[in-house]
This record gives structure tokens, sequence and C-alpha cells, in this order.
């Protein structure tokens, strides 16, 4: 499957735009351990592998996930694979001996809000980033990927969105740190 996916730059308002016009679904945690391949860089190749560790009333889930490149100019669309995982550090360990290393880790609190079928809208706050706001819909081809992509991020637009990201919160976080480091 192919997952469409738009991202903005949000404030408090465009917060509380999406709490007045969608419904809630649920709030969760996220913890997600990127990792670099020990034989090409995701960074140029545009890819992504993590273990998401999602928490939310009281349960407890793990996903391993695959990423591919973006396959558009507009948005953040790209194929993803994602596993369920039951044993995160089986999952770590048996990453490490295959020669991928720990490169960050994102922190951030989503509440995850229903559009219409298929289609869902998030509010992300994430640990050293600020406010983003990420709808997301599943698609079957690429046709279909050109098709939802106006139409969705006319979604955005109407919530007061001026600001799109394409980079991923890693990208982001690894820029914020290099020129960190670079003072």
């Amino acid at each position: 499957m192919i997952e469409i996916e738009l991202k903005g730059h949000a404030d408090d308002k465009v917060f509380e735009r999406v709490r007045e016009n969608f419904t809630f679904m649920r709030k969760e945690v996220h913890e997600d351990i990127y990792f670099s391949h020990p034989c090409r860089d995701f960074s140029e190749t545009d890819e992504a592998l993590r273990i998401r560790i999602k928490r939310f009333n009281g349960h407890f889930e793990a996903f391993l996930t695959y990423k591919g490149p973006k396959i558009d100019s507009i948005s953040k669309s790209r194929k993803e694979i994602e596993v369920s995982i039951e044993d995160v550090d089986a999952y770590l360990e048996l990453l490490n001996l295959l020669g991928f290393r720990e490169i960050l880790t994102v922190k951030k609190t989503r509440e995850k809000y229903y559009v219409e079928k298929g289609v869902t809208i998030t509010l992300d706050e994430v640990e050293g980033l600020g406010k983003f706001v990420e709808i997301e819909k599943l698609a079957k081809d690429e046709e279909e990927v050109q098709k939802e992509v106006p139409r969705l991020m006319e979604i955005l637009k109407s919530l007061g969105i001026k600001k799109f990201e394409r980079k991923s919160y890693l990208e982001l976080l690894m820029e914020k740190l290099n020129s960190s480091t670079e003072l």
C-alpha cells in the first residue's frame, strides 16, 4: 500500500479547528526509534526504517516500519510496509546484530481524528520541534495519490495551514541537531 501523507506546521488555532470539526478517536504517545542501514545511506535514498512504540488507553503496540522514497513532489506519499511486533527488545537486538544502528528517537504526543472513511487527521506535539498536523489516507496506486493529494491539501488549508512540510520529523530533528552543533 501507499500512504498518502501531508503535513503542516500548526499552532493552537489549527489544533482548535481540528478538535471542533472532526471526531476524536484517541490520544497516543509515540516513541519512534530510527535506524541507519549498514550498506546504504537512507538519507540519500529517501528511505526509513523504524520501530514505533505506541501507547494509548492503557494499551501498548509496537511496529517495525519500512518507508520507501517519496513518490511525488508535493506530499510525503510513499510505499510503507508495517509489521506488528511483540518483543521490541528482541527486534532491537536483531537489527543491531544485522548491522543496523539506532540514530535517533523521535517522541511525540498524537491526537487522532476521524475525517471520513479511510482519512484521518492527527495533531502532533513533537519533542524539540513543536506542533504539526498531518492528514493521511492509504492508496492502492500512484494514480490514486495524484487524485487525492490536492483534495487532502485543501482540507489542511481550510484549517489554516499555511506552511506545509515534506520532511519527516527525523529529518527536521537531525537538521536542528546539526545546526545547533555548528554554532
